[in-house]
């Protein structure tokens, strides 16, 4: 699997919220995580939360051809959590 980001933005993220997209592989490694659509205009976005060294993570992507590009990485939000728990249990 092939990740791609801006890379501004990656900065940008690293020193707003001290996260890393060169982690995101994290998401996709197999664990257990929820998927759930996050259109945005006319683009197909999905968000990705996933339990990463005790704590919760969303990142938001798209697909570009069989690449997907990382738009951005935040701790997550209490529903987004309380919907992995649902999912998943804890």
């Amino acid at each position: 699997m092939e990740f791609e980001w801006d890379e501004r933005k990656r900065a940008q993220i690293i020193q707003d919220r001290a996260l890393d997209f060169v982690s995101v592989y994290r998401f996709f490694d197999g664990r257990p995580a929820v998927h759930q659509p996050s259109p945005r205009n006319k683009e197909e976005r999905w968000k990705t939360t996933a339990e990463i060294e005790g704590a919760f993570f969303t990142v938001v992507w798209t697909r570009r051809g069989e690449t997907i590009r990382v738009i951005s990485m935040r701790r997550a939000h209490e529903q987004e959590i309380r919907k992995y728990r649902e999912t998943y249990g804890g």
